[in-house]
């Protein structure tokens, strides 16, 4: 899945359960980006039922186009760069209750779940990302809850 979003600034959200689909953030625009084929792509179902999503989403006026479609650049499997569509996070997830495959039912498990994480807990980690990091980092993020959980203890 190669795009114009910076490497440096990519963490990937979420993996589908083989590993086969990322979605990617981008953290300078705050959102994810994915193209109509990696919607496709992430739920398991054609392009043309996305194309289909995506327009009664546009129509019923759930989302508005100009506010989540952003058209750019991308490296396609032949080398060559494109000018693309590419759809944000609030699309993507209204894509994905709509769709109506094993795969998208996990990714609503899965959105359904953070969402709630963060209502009920106020955050929400990515643990084995965490897991990933170094020591050094660990301790310092470790030494920071602690002093975040006295203080509003003693609040």
């Amino acid at each position: 899945m190669k795009d114009n979003i910076k490497s440096e600034s990519k963490i990937i959200i979420y993996t589908d359960k083989h590993g086969n689909v990322e979605l990617k953030a981008d953290v300078e625009k705050e959102t994810i980006w994915a193209t109509q084929a990696q919607i496709a792509e992430l739920f398991n179902v054609n392009s043309q039922a996305i194309t289909k999503h995506l327009k009664n989403i546009f129509k019923s006026k759930e989302l508005l186009e100009n506010l989540v479609c952003s058209k750019m650049e991308h490296t396609a499997q032949d080398g060559k760069q494109y000018k693309v569509n590419f759809y944000n996070l609030d699309a993507i997830i209204a894509v994905g209750y709509r769709v109506n495959s094993k795969k998208a039912t996990q990714f609503r498990i899965w959105a359904t779940k953070t969402l709630c994480d963060y209502i009920v807990k106020g955050f929400v980690a990515n643990v084995d990302r965490i897991k990933q990091l170094p020591d050094k980092i660990l301790k310092d993020l470790d030494e920071k809850i602690k002093f975040i959980s006295l203080t509003v203890i003693s609040a």
